[in-house]
């Protein structure tokens, strides 16, 4: 029986430990020496002597602090020397194909000198390549949950000599809509068995799951390395505030300054994906598209592409980019904000792995600077608002660059070869003029074509602490008149008692608590904002005021609720008509 108090958390303390005083057998000392492992991560460190001593365990770590080693040796521990079954003694589940590649080859080199079977099984696979894998015997299965219960169901994946089930980024799986999949695989696994939860984040239900599957677990908390007094911390945060209709200028002028040897982009949707990617490569950039709507073939060409460098910037989904490792990574941008603290803690987890330093930068629009604000708060970190490049700092850097490219070329010795043509110009010119001429040429080389689109400034408002735009637009990105929104075109609705809305305080929805909800009808049925913000505030308890941003496309449309009346709302919609039509919201997937 799970405990229903968790221990408390504990930092793991800096030790100068080796794998060796560990207790780890000599066949993985000798695996470890020889990828270069010299002394165990904290997480490493504070798990693997109980994971070996059989304790259940909770452990919440960053993404890149070594959590695949921290439980893949203690599994490959206890492998029996000789010939052993057919059936597995382990299972690792893990939320993406991606990443179940990558614990896969971890496992694979870990426990090569031991003769280590193992057998990753995902979607986008041919399942009959994994019914023969599986059928030659495996000591160790990595699976996505969905895969994981369909080889149950068939009967091809045994679970009765499980002694180990390790839930790997379990926070993502859980997001992802995998919680009865859990549910389902531990319980067809031995109550005897040994479970590990690891998690990037701790949220509630996290804490509900290790409750109803773990043994009085341990319960170890790595906290993210604080940087030394007076140096930059290895992911430097900041945020940009810009207007929605100039974003993909700005996002071009901030990698232009930047200039990352490989970025992830994050956007909402998968139309975003696609448009940004055509926008960033028409101005010159190698991006890449990816999400749930692309085959696995194809995601599978693009991260070739990128891993292999060909691609510098990746635009991306969340649900497609989970579980990614890329190693020359040095940049993540979330193009729009995440809706949870917790989206924003996995995405910048990506870059400043194993103490290399990187940059998580998020544009903002003026409505969601409370959105960043809230999660300072939530992680605890510091995200510096900073002004979008200007053109004279874009040329400042271009020269920078051309500056950076000449002394590379002057370090060439492979110049002699000119000498007759700056031999032949300085009996006609100076050679100082000759250089120039030579610089302009380098410059233009560089540079490519001006960007000569100034980006407007946008500046906090005094009173409220928020961000306006110049241009005075509403939410939906609409410009409005005389105080009324664009949401209703009628400014404030009314309450019953004609004493004004219920916000007439003017508290607007927190965008922290956010959520949007999806509508199946949009202009082809000549829906208008008015007719949403009436049908919701006529049907619930909420008022005009309560109700967020509206996107309205052909087909159908985006609104944001709080999260408090997300079902309220979706009830009741279900039992009125919008244009005479029956329609019924939900959450919107990405």
């Amino acid at each position: 029986m799970a405990r229903e108090e968790f221990p408390m958390s504990t930092d793991a303390a800096e030790t100068n430990q080796t794998f060796a005083d560990l207790g780890l057998r000599d066949e993985l000392l000798s695996s470890l020496n020889s990828l270069g492992y010299e002394e165990p991560t904290p997480i490493q460190a504070e798990s693997i002597p109980h994971l070996i001593a059989g304790r259940d365990l909770l452990g919440q770590a960053a993404t890149g602090t070594g959590k695949t080693a921290a439980f893949a040796l203690p599994i490959l521990d206890r492998l029996q020397p000789g010939n052993r079954g057919d059936e597995p003694s382990a299972l690792i589940l893990v939320p993406t194909r991606e990443l179940a590649m990558q614990v896969s080859e971890a496992v694979h080199k870990y426990g090569k000198d031991l003769g280590a079977r193992v057998v990753p099984i995902y979607g986008g696979q041919p399942i009959s390549r994994q019914l023969q894998a599986l059928r030659r015997g495996v000591d160790v299965v990595i699976a996505t949950p969905g895969r994981a219960v369909d080889h149950i169901k068939r009967g091809t994946l045994p679970l009765d000599f499980i002694e180990m089930v390790v839930l790997d980024e379990a926070d993502e799986m859980l997001d992802m809509g995998f919680a009865e999949d859990l549910d389902a695989i531990l319980e067809a696994t031995p109550e005897s068995r040994q479970t590990v939860l690891f998690s990037a984040t701790m949220p509630s239900k996290i804490e509900k799951l290790a409750r109803r599957h773990l043994n009085d677990p341990v319960n170890i908390r790595i906290a993210r390395q604080a940087a030394e007094p007076g140096s930059a911390p290895k992911v430097r945060q900041s945020a940009y505030v810009v207007p929605r209709s100039h974003k993909p200028a700005a996002l071009g002028r901030i990698l232009d300054v930047e200039s990352p040897t490989a970025a992830i982009v994050f956007c909402r949707t998968r139309h975003e994906v696609d448009q940004l990617s055509e926008t960033l490569n028409g101005r010159g950039y190698r991006a890449e598209a990816l999400h749930g709507g692309m085959s696995q073939e194809a995601r599978d060409r693009v991260m070739g592409r990128v891993r292999a460098g060909t691609a510098e910037l990746l635009i991306a989904t969340d649900v497609a980019a989970r579980g990614l490792d890329i190693d020359q990574l040095t940049h993540v941008v979330n193009y729009d904000v995440p809706s949870a603290p917790e989206a924003y803690v996995h995405r910048i987890g990506r870059v400043g792995r194993a103490g290399r330093e990187g940059v998580a930068i998020t544009l903002a629009e003026p409505r969601e600077h409370r959105l960043v604000e809230n999660i300072q708060r939530v992680t605890g970190q510091k995200i510096a608002f900073e002004k979008v490049p200007t053109i004279a700092d874009l040329r400042n850097r271009r020269m920078e660059l051309t500056l950076a490219t000449l002394r590379e070329s002057l370090l060439d010795d492979d110049l002699d070869r000119y000498r007759t043509i700056v031999e032949t110009l300085t009996d006609e010119f100076d050679l100082v003029e000759v250089a120039l001429a030579a610089v302009k040429l380098a410059h233009e080389a560089v540079s490519g074509d001006e960007d000569e689109t100034e980006i407007p400034e946008i500046a906090p408002r005094k009173d409220s602490g928020s961000y306006g735009d110049r241009d005075n637009r509403g939410k939906s990105g609409k410009s409005f008149k005389d105080g009324k929104s664009f949401r209703d075109g009628k400014g404030s609705k009314p309450s019953k008692d004609g004493k004004g809305s219920k916000g007439d305080s003017g508290e607007r929805l927190s965008k922290g608590d956010a959520v949007r909800l999806y509508f199946p009808i949009g202009r082809s049925e000549r829906i208008r904002p008015g007719d949403l913000v009436g049908a919701i505030a006529g049907e619930t308890s909420l008022s005009g005021k309560d109700i967020g941003a509206i996107e309205i496309t052909e087909n159908f449309s985006l609104v944001e609720v709080p999260g408090r009346a997300v079902e309220e709302v979706i009830g009741a919609m279900k039992r009125t008509t919008i244009k005479g039509k029956k329609i019924t919201p939900r959450r919107e997937r990405f």
